[in-house]
């Protein structure tokens, strides 16, 4: 457009227009980018020193060469030659003895082999990323070229991650499982241990679903991974004889632990979220969306075992999410029904003749609410403490 003219704002001497801004725009875009890079980079020169100090203590049989107190007078030594350093810790040098070891056994190496593999070829946009981001790290600087191979993922997980991990995971299967999310899904430490904590990887995948029939591979296996046999409801509590509504109440309340608890991917959408079908008022218990799978999830809460019946509402809701708010570019709707208990005989039976894609799973560990109140001993104790407190304040 010839006749049009560049908009131009005058500071000094400097004259700024769209040009100037798109430019500023990709040089912080740039920087950002070498900030990542380059904290990268110390990560996995970090983690490879403690990689090859870990190897050094198992392959040098340090203890019977130089005693069973080398470790302690390494650390002393090392403390000593780098005061400004931290890391050096007695306890910090056992955990990269136990780090090495626990990746060492040929097992472990098969598996290492395997992640590598799924990371090269996976779709998913965050581990492509990843790998593109691990291209920028010169390897043969960080795979020493003998001993067992540091595996570069290892590079883009924090150290206290990994003593973690090897500290909590009793399997390299569930450690590497660990592994891979804090790598490609940016897990803080806290989130890695409490999902350690709820046992995400044991529980993983675990519920009854007709998702390898209802849906096109590889989502049926995605939307299978999601899921859990038992989830764990130990962050609310409850009055005894409590209602689905005090449930769904409870959970929204603490609806980070409740996303927690899920899984990542989940984003919440609502609760008793409206649609007005055939002229009347229907309400969803709540209303999910996973980003990975694209597609919406229908959660329905019972307070009970799970009872046939259930099936019917549920494929119900599922089919309207899919008419009134899914769009052609989502996948299909999933439905997930978390009851008391259940019985897997009587869901495979319900599930017969329905053509949505579903999941059938239970909870436990509610805290009943009278268990989280004091006791009448221990409130007489406490007025007893305060009445002390207050005449020495008085005194």
């Amino acid at each position: 457009m010839k006749n049009e003219k560049t908009r131009v704002v005058k500071i000094h001497d400097v004259q700024i227009d769209s040009n100037y801004v798109q430019w500023l725009g990709e040089i912080k875009s740039r920087y950002r980018s070498a900030q990542i890079k380059a904290a990268v980079k110390v990560n996995a020169e970090q983690l490879l020193f403690n990689w090859q100090l870990g190897r050094d203590l198992v392959t040098r049989k340090a203890e019977e060469q130089w005693g069973t107190g080398v470790v302690e007078q390494l650390s002393m030594d090392l403390q000593a030659a780098f005061p400004e350093s931290k890391g050096f810790s007695t306890t910090n040098l056992w955990y990269m003895k136990k780090w090495y070891e626990f990746y060492s056994t040929q097992d472990a190496i098969e598996k290492l082999h395997q992640l590598g593999g799924e990371i090269q070829s996976s779709d998913n946009q965050s581990i492509t990323k990843l790998h593109q981001l691990g291209g920028e790290i010169d390897e043969s600087q960080i795979i020493p070229s003998y001993g067992t191979k540091y595996p570069s993922i290892f590079s883009f997980v924090p150290w206290r991650h990994h003593v973690e991990i090897i500290s909590s995971c009793k399997t390299i299967e569930e450690a590497l499982f660990y592994v891979k999310k804090c790598a490609t899904e940016g897990w803080s430490r806290n989130t890695l241990m409490n999902c350690i904590k709820a046992h995400q990887y044991e529980n993983l995948g675990g519920a009854i679903t007709n998702f390898a029939d209802k849906l096109p591979s590889p989502q049926s296996e995605l939307a299978q991974a999601i899921t859990k046999d038992t989830y764990d409801f130990g962050f609310i509590s409850l009055e005894d004889g409590y209602k689905e509504e005090a449930l769904e109440t409870e959970l929204e309340k603490q609806l980070t632990r409740f996303l927690l608890e899920l899984g990542t991917g989940f984003a919440y959408m609502g609760r008793q979220k409206q649609l007005i079908i055939a002229g009347k008022t229907r309400k969803l218990d709540m209303l999910f969306f996973h980003i990975p799978l694209n597609c919406y999830v229908v959660i329905e809460l019972k307070a009970v075992p799970f009872q046939p019946e259930f099936a019917g509402k549920l494929n119900f809701y599922v089919n309207a999410v899919d008419d009134l708010i899914k769009t052609p570019a989502q996948n299909p709707t999933i439905g997930l029904l978390i009851c008391s208990n259940k019985d897997e005989t009587e869901v495979q039976y319900a599930f017969n003749g329905i053509t949505t894609p579903m999941g059938v799973a239970s909870y436990d560990k509610v805290k009943k609410l009278q268990e989280q109140l004091p006791s009448v001993e221990e409130l007489k104790a406490r007025i007893r403490i305060l009445e002390e407190e207050l005449e020495k304040k008085q005194e």
